[in-house]
């Protein structure tokens, strides 16, 4: 059973589908943080679906500013304001009669990792969290594309800052395209792999605010991984083909309880079989196995 409604972050509400176990509860709960610029409707469900089946529940949510979730302007990415979201769909999950508050896990894929890890960080008493094909910093997506890419968007991000100063509308560049495109994630292979997690029919809204790109070259959410205290299961994918896999080495290496699994996928396989079928069993195992009553 999915149940849709929404819980306030900021000044704003969260759009969040709660999917319960079949059993009473209260029920061990996974949050799942998606990755940069997807929302609900692309490929959560089945992660609701194969979760819930081994007796979990699952929360998920739009991020603001996107999808079904509160939030002007449309498609600001805002590591900040994301952030707040994580923590509230954390705090929402807590205050759920059906729910466990203490045994509550993370789940995060791609740029959602981040914010996973990043949060993990802040609470210390989460049971457990997992990352897949993670992205652990903006900087090391956008600048493989060399200087050169990155100087283009001086212009829309200096044009975007100052719309939004004068409270004029923003000026967006696209998320991701192919490459040589202006978009913020170009490598081969990227659009393709974002078209390949949109269902039939889905207008994904493939823009964000220009002004974004900064808070997203900024951000570095690897420096959090020493402070992360629950056992954390990193899932790197070997033919990661959007940022540096040894990357997410580094971050099971310094993160006191991870676990690095590794696996013969690209950054948008991992969504779909025969990858998917391994790589969520592993999740379902090492998350049941931390989110049980005597953990």
């Amino acid at each position: 059973m999915t149940i849709r409604t929404t819980f306030p972050s900021g000044r704003d509400e969260c759009a969040v589908w709660l999917t319960l176990p079949d059993g009473p509860g209260p029920h061990p709960a996974v949050v799942l943080v998606h990755g940069g610029g997807a929302t609900h409707d692309m490929m959560l469900a089945q992660y609701e679906k194969w979760f819930s089946d081994a007796g979990l529940a699952v929360v998920a949510f739009d991020f603001r500013h996107l999808g079904e979730s509160g939030g002007m302007p449309r498609q600001l990415v805002s590591q900040r304001r994301y952030a707040e979201d994580v923590d509230a769909a954390v705090a929402f999950a807590r205050s759920r009669p059906e729910l466990d508050a203490h045994r509550i896990a993370l789940w995060g894929t791609s740029f959602g990792a981040s914010h996973v890890l990043a949060a993990a960080a802040r609470h210390d008493d989460l049971r457990a969290a997992v990352v897949q094909c993670p992205v652990f910093s903006g900087r090391a997506v956008v600048s493989r594309a060399g200087v050169r890419h990155l100087l283009r968007f001086t212009v829309p991000i200096a044009s975007d800052l100052v719309r939004a100063a004068l409270g004029r509308s923003r000026r967006y560049v696209p998320l991701v395209g192919k490459p040589g495109d202006l978009a913020f994630v170009n490598q081969p292979g990227a659009l393709e792999g974002w078209q390949s997690v949109t269902p039939p029919g889905y207008g994904f809204d493939n823009r964000i605010t220009a002004a974004s790109g900064l808070g997203m070259l900024f951000y570095n959410a690897a420096s959090a991984a020493p402070r992360v205290r629950c056992p954390l299961l990193v899932c790197a994918c070997d033919r990661e083909n959007l940022i540096d896999p040894a990357i997410a080495g580094r971050v099971a290496a310094t993160a006191p309880r991870a676990t690095l699994k590794h696996y013969d996928a690209d950054h948008f396989t991992v969504y779909h079989p025969p990858a998917v079928d391994r790589i969520v069993a592993d999740q379902i195992e090492f998350l049941t196995t931390h989110l049980a009553s005597n953990a």
